[in-house]
């Protein structure tokens, strides 16, 4: 679909009133259910980098915006204001700061520069929380990196990716391991109904039983449900048969699970630029950042299928 062809869908979409759910602050709750210190800060418009580390408060998170799209077969324009997204939401709570890179040197403890010498500042492997991820395809990174990059993960930090993320690394079976599935085509684009399996779950708490949504809905595979937490699917009831349609009944869209000590949480959710300034999307990665941070609770319960949504 293209970004026009999209832009007219949300469009109908939002006028007809589609996830128009009332609009409220992306306002953090704390463990008593009070507003966190650091969402008071941001909705009384005193968000600043790095306060917590300058009044002496504890330091906040940080997270690491990564989008390698060199290897990427169909360039996504949404994948830049994807990672602006994330840098506002942690920005403006108060919850994190962002390092937005789209090169895949840093993702080591020690990374060097192109030249071989050891980088000088910046984030590393070794100083970042969690790592918010849109990557294409085969991203490269050496056998090294590779391991670190699973090793980070499995010690207790989180991993959050998004959409063209399921793509990525396509010869490399252990990343798919750590998200639980990988991609399988988009063999359904536009309008569709999402069901929401775990309305428990800090990101999708917000969001009704069902819901009309348009999207591309990437198809995953090698996605076992007694080990992730599928909290959003797409309802195939009414989806007229199709030879790229390899899910029958079954459509996850997003799951959340452990590796290891570390969160992993994956959103199909979304492809157009457009589709990121819904305030529902939003909230939806905003909170999966913060449980994948460690920030709000939440324990995956891997489950079969939820025959109807919940009432």
């Amino acid at each position: 679909m293209t970004r026009a062809r999209i832009a007219v869908v949300l469009a109908t979409s939002l006028s007809a009133g589609i996830l128009a759910l009332e609009w409220r602050p992306l306002v953090a709750q704390g463990a008593t259910g009070q507003p966190s210190p650091a969402a008071g800060a941001a909705s009384s418009g005193q968000g600043q980098r790095g306060r917590g580390r300058a009044s002496g408060a504890p330091r906040r998170k940080r997270v690491l915006a990564w989008a390698d799209t060199r290897n990427g077969i169909a360039q996504h324009e949404s994948v830049g204001h994807a990672l602006a997204t994330i840098e506002r939401l942690g920005y403006e709570s108060g919850m994190w700061d962002t390092d937005i890179r789209t090169d895949s040197n840093i993702i080591s403890r020690a990374p060097n520069k192109t030249d071989g010498t050891p980088a000088s500042g910046g984030p590393s492997l070794a100083n970042v929380d969690a790592i918010f991820f849109e990557g294409h395809r085969d991203v490269p990174l050496d056998t090294d990196q590779k391991a670190e990059l699973l090793q980070f993960v499995r010690d207790g930090h989180g991993f959050v990716a998004a959409h063209v993320g399921l793509t990525a690394f396509e010869s490399w079976p252990a990343f798919g391991e750590l998200l639980g599935a990988r991609f399988d085509g988009h063999p359904i684009t536009g309008a569709g109904t999402i069901v929401n399996e775990d309305p428990a779950f800090p990101a999708t708490k917000h969001f009704p039983a069902s819901f009309p949504f348009n999207d591309e809905f990437y198809q995953p595979k090698d996605l076992s449900r007694e080990k992730v937490d599928v909290v959003l699917r797409l309802d195939l009831t009414n989806v007229p048969a199709n030879p790229a349609l390899h899910l029958h009944g079954d459509y996850p869209l997003a799951w959340a699970k452990m590796y290891g000590n570390g969160r992993v949480f994956y959103g199909s959710f979304a492809h157009a630029s457009e589709t990121w300034d819904l305030r529902d999307v939003q909230q939806m990665y905003f909170e999966a950042m913060r449980w994948a941070l460690g920030l709000t609770d939440g324990v995956p319960m891997p489950h079969g299928m939820v025959s109807r949504p919940p009432s």
